[in-house]
């Protein structure tokens, strides 16, 4: 549908820009029952909200004029989180309102504050911020807040993240009392719904997210890696889709060195962002990455807060988030603006039930699967050659006679083979990745059983209940192989911190793990037949001295040790083993 009607001046600037229909923000915004009232709006990042609230706030700041007058007091802030959105919102809403001649400025921590000082002196109609830089300029008096007519929280959600609350209630409690207040967020938690009944009036509610599913222009997937394989897994995902531009979250700056590092290593044109960078190098690292000269960003949840980049097709969680809105605010770099995206989640094998419970808290849905494999990529390398748009294109004359030199002497298969082995040259190497077990790769959805929910089960529904299935004794198990593990009952052995030892050194799950039976210095368990060669290869590879673990020539003849053997003797100062028994507890999981 065409845009509603909106002030002539930014109605010419949108036909200026190509925008033919609103987003259903923009439209949400612009409808009657929004009027001259006070919104809290929950959109999606890249849902066009910026343009939303410029054109919401333009009857308010114009009323009837054509054009702004003379520039004195701002008649509008916008607070943003972080400098990146503010730069972002500043350039959106310059080319918004250029017909409407307002003067807007930026006011942005770790840029020039003289300048931001003398364009504040001189008048202005508009200023878009972040809360830090904002509160600098009001205490030193250069901010005169008392004439606004509208304030905008951009990203709100974000910004209490970021812990802004102090600065936020500064700047509200200095605007007048008649101002409208604009409050924009992806999410609407309990602290976001409480500032908005503390400082709006009849605030009218507008949700354009839960009507539909969350993403829907993101095809998310999950990618179970082995142990240690994470960094591998991660390699092959940005290979197998080869993005022009790709994002990938860590969870600590370090994680950020050491992935960047490693990526660079194996060829990647490749980007970092963090905390500790300067202003500057951040400018740099985002127009290498704008210009095409660098195709990958590994970044923390905070350095990529308010990020824009074009062509971001892919978006890789090396690390899994903290929590669902994480997840959301992650995923929402890339399939912005009606583009498509994919978001690929590392998950690995031990962590499988959070990232299940990440991804039900966010309302998506994700496939599941292995890393993907070289034989995989390499088809995808052939394909994207074939489909090559060079391959079409219209020889030029000087290289029409180039190749006819190239041909002579040659035939045109060797050529050929030449020009694959140039283009194989260029690209990273994929890794080799274990994958996981068919019964961990694949994604069986829970079936929910028949018996009637009781009201409280129904208040705390999940989306997947437990599976159901035959009781686990009258599954049917094949025997396993037999591995020896150099502690015993000497060592106070216990099943209760042996099973997760053997799950961490062997990359294995509980599941995997068969009988086991104590002696005196060692102790016996199975592994199943299908785990037993990837456990004996994660052993081997395993640099942990704390245990010795090497394959039995068969079963024990020894009985099964008790569940919890000597509790009272592990609390000892000696016992049999002695010293040796601490050495080797110290290293054992909590």
């Amino acid at each position: 549908m065409p845009f509603p009607t909106t002030h002539a001046s930014l109605a010419q600037a949108l036909a200026a820009r190509g925008y033919a229909e609103p987003t259903p923000v923009q439209a949400a915004v612009l409808s009657a029952d929004a009027g001259d009232r006070d919104l809290v709006v929950s959109a999606q990042t890249g849902s066009g909200k910026t343009v939303a609230y410029g054109l919401a706030a333009a009857p308010t700041l114009l009323g009837d004029e054509p054009y702004f007058g003379r520039a004195t007091a701002p008649l509008a802030l916008v607070i943003a989180p972080t400098r990146e959105l503010a730069v972002q919102v500043h350039k959106e809403l310059s080319w918004l309102y250029a017909d409407a001649r307002a003067r807007i400025v930026p006011c942005i921590g770790g840029m020039d504050v003289r300048r931001e000082a003398r364009a504040l002196e001189g008048g202005c109609h508009i200023v878009v911020g972040t809360p830090g830089r904002l509160c600098d300029h009001l205490s030193r008096g250069r901010l005169d807040l008392s004439a606004l007519r509208v304030v905008v929280l951009d990203e709100a959600d974000e910004m209490l993240d970021l812990g802004f609350r102090d600065e936020l209630e500064t700047l509200l409690k200095q605007t007048p009392d008649t101002r409208r207040t604009l409050l924009f967020s992806a999410t609407i938690p309990r602290e976001i719904a409480a500032l908005a009944k503390r400082y709006q009036r009849d605030a009218l509610r507008i949700d354009t997210v839960s009507g539909t599913r969350q993403h829907a222009d993101i095809e998310y997937r999950a990618v179970i890696a082995g142990r240690n394989d994470e960094e591998h897994a991660v390699v092959n995902v940005l290979r197998y889709f080869e993005s022009p531009t790709a994002m990938v979250f860590c969870s600590t700056r370090e994680m950020v060195r050491h992935m960047h590092g490693s990526l660079l290593e194996r060829g990647f044109a490749s980007v970092a962002l963090s905390g500790e960078l300067s202003q500057s190098e951040r400018s740099r690292a985002l127009e290498s990455l704008r210009t095409g000269q660098a195709r990958v960003c590994v970044a923390t949840d905070v350095a990529a807060r308010g990020l824009d980049l074009p062509d971001l097709g892919l978006v890789v969680h090396a690390a899994l988030p903290t929590d669902s809105p994480t997840l959301l605010h992650r995923s929402g770099r890339t399939g912005r603006a009606g583009r498509k995206g994919t978001c690929v989640i590392i998950v690995p094998i031990a962590r499988r039930r959070k990232a299940e419970q990440l991804l039900a808290g966010a309302r998506v849905e994700a496939g599941w699967s292995g890393p993907p494999t070289p034989e995989e990529i390499r088809a995808r390398d052939s394909a994207r050659l074939l489909a090559d748009p060079v391959l079409s294109e219209e020889v030029a004359p000087e290289d029409l006679a180039l190749a006819q030199s190239l041909l002579e002497g040659r035939t045109a298969e060797e050529v050929a083979a030449a020009l694959i082995r140039m283009h194989r040259a260029r690209l990273p190497e994929p890794e080799e990745v274990t994958q996981p077990p068919t019964h961990i790769a694949e994604h069986r959805p829970r079936v929910a059983t028949d018996r009637p929910r009781t009201p409280r089960e129904e208040r705390t529904r999940e989306p997947y209940q437990r599976d159901v299935g035959p009781p686990r004794e009258a599954r049917p198990r094949e025997p396993g192989i037999w591995y020896r593990m150099s502690i015993g009952r000497q060592d106070k052995a216990d099943p209760k911190w042996l099973v997760p030892l053997i799950c961490r050194l062997g990359g294995v799950t509980k599941r995997d793990i068969g009988a086991i039976r104590i002696s005196d210095q060692e102790t016996h368990f199975e592994i199943t037949p299908a785990m037993s060669e990837r456990f004996a290869a994660c052993v081997v590879a395993t640099d942990a001295d704390e245990v010795q673990i090497e394959r039995a020539t068969g079963a024990p003849g020894a009985a099964p040790a008790p569940r919890k053997p000597y509790r009272a003797a592990a609390r000892g100062a000696e016992g049999p083993g002695g010293a040796s028994s601490r050495k080797r507890t110290a290293a054992r999981p909590r």
